[in-house]
């Protein structure tokens, strides 16, 4: 391991007032840059590590920057910070061609003028430092390396990007581990390491226990930073989304899988339940759920006139889960997934589904990601999953498909968890419709040609209460 990975240097001072003007324009290019459609007016620094000394000819220096935009906060709400980023930023006198694609630019003053500047990642040698790293339990200034002994990392293990990351950045290490670096980051207990690790105590083989982690240590914060995590890689998995869409191309039957990927998400549900604690939703607790999904059906409605029409009966589904909560019912909420969709899954060649991507969604606050829900939150997530693949096929969609589809996982659902979500069509569909509500305005936003995907939903959902 390289001697400087263990003995951290002080990071030049003024580098980030010479790197500015380049992040300015790099940073919102990139596909994990949350803060789009909003120009960059200066960054403040979190945190700076030499991972390797900047001025020998490999130089790597890991930086927590936060990057502060325009902000209309609500009325009364104080201004939110800039969001956090992790960056890695590799530093060379000049780049070969095979890194081309990573230039950020070229520094013409500060402590390290006339050098190049660039995203370490593509380069096999510094995401080999980052392994190393985890490997050897490394301790690098405000950066901790830690992992699970249990699980041998070998030297050697070739790294490459993985390039059709969205919101954080992948390196797949030798086909035997894969790295998820964070990109907007948050101090505080993030699931996509809580979660997997209580699932691997708790022995769930449909998880990849973690086998390392990167942590940040501040000293005006009380929870560090968690910037990384070290799995298992599947080798010769297919992600769900992409095997659902091979399947309908080829007008394949799917019910056997989406079966399984039941079983695989009651198994993870149930381990969970077992792991960490549970809560029972009353009156009161259903009655905020229900006002936020009336509150952001209102919105959206604002937002996206097509929706109009449709908002009353929509809204009749968030009310009739309040009535049955005014009448005594209760229901019980746990930790689930958050983020559940067919792109969350993998299918080993083996025909075992694992589920992956814990985070949650990453524009959520952390609390907000860490509280227990009903698991109807999950499968209305993955139902609507169903509905997108099945119309992404041409000419016209397959909605039969997606309806026999949806069929089986939930059957698939009950034979692990005892009981079919199909049994509590009020919750389901309440969950389903916000989901519904808040695709339409994503792609209303960001995808137009999508649109006709989720009011499709949003015209079935109106006209059926039954998910």
């Amino acid at each position: 391991m390289p001697e400087a990975v263990i003995r951290p240097t002080a990071t030049h001072p003024g580098l980030l007032a010479s790197l500015d003007p380049l992040l300015r324009e790099w940073l919102p290019r990139q596909r994990w840059f949350a803060g789009k459609g909003r120009p960059v007016t200066g960054f403040s620094l979190v945190a700076a590590t030499d991972l390797l000394p900047p001025g020998g000819p490999l130089g790597l220096v890991h930086l927590l920057v936060r990057a502060h935009q325009p902000d209309t906060p609500a009325p009364g709400a104080m201004p939110r910070p800039g969001d956090c980023y992790q960056l890695l930023i590799g530093v060379r006198e000049a780049l070969p061609p095979h890194l081309a694609p990573a230039l950020i630019g070229h520094l013409e003053d500060g402590p390290l003028a006339g050098r190049t500047v660039y995203e370490a990642l593509y380069d096999p040698r510094a995401a080999t430092v980052l392994l190393e790293a985890i490997r050897s339990r490394a301790h690098v200034g405000p950066l901790r390396f830690e992992g699970d002994t249990r699980q041998e990392i070998r030297e050697g293990l070739v790294p490459r990007l993985v390039t059709s990351e969205q919101s954080n950045s992948s390196i797949v290490y030798g086909d035997t581990f894969i790295l998820k670096l964070l990109r907007r980051v948050l101090p505080g207990v993030n699931p996509d390491l809580e979660l997997p690790l209580a699932l691997a105590r708790e022995g769930c083989p449909r998880v990849p226990a973690p086998a390392g982690w990167l942590l940040a240590d501040l000293d005006d914060l009380e929870d560090p930073y968690v910037l990384a995590v070290l799995q298992p890689y599947v080798r010769g998995a297919t992600d769900g989304w992409e095997l659902a869409l091979r399947e309908l191309a080829k007008g394949e039957d799917f019910t056997a899988e989406a079966r399984a990927l039941g079983r695989a998400t009651a198994e993870v549900h149930t381990a969970l339940a077992r792991a960490l604690p549970t809560v029972t939703l009353g009156h009161a607790q259903i009655g905020l759920l229900v006002d936020g999904m009336t509150e952001r059906l209102e919105a959206a409605a604002q937002a996206v006139p097509a929706l109009r029409p449709y908002a009353p009966r929509l809204r009749s589904a968030f009310e009739a889960l309040g009535d049955l909560a005014a009448e005594g019912r209760v229901w019980t909420a746990q930790r689930v997934h958050g983020d559940l969709h067919l792109g969350q899954c993998l299918r080993s060649p083996s025909g075992d589904w694992s589920l992956i991507d814990f985070e949650g969604e990453p524009s959520k606050p952390l609390a907000e990601r860490r509280m227990p829900q009903p698991v109807a939150r999950d499968i209305a997530g993955m139902l609507r999953s169903f509905d997108y693949a099945a119309h992404s096929a041409v000419p016209s969609g397959r909605p039969e498909w997606a309806t026999e589809c949806r069929a089986a996982y939930c059957s698939g659902y009950a034979e692990v968890a005892g009981r079919d979500p199909r049994t509590e069509p009020v919750l389901l569909r309440a969950y389903e419709t916000d989901k519904a509500v808040y695709e339409v305005v994503y792609e209303a936003r960001h995808r137009p040609d999508w649109l006709p995907v989720p009011m499709a939903a949003i015209r079935r959902l109106s006209a059926d209460p039954t998910p």
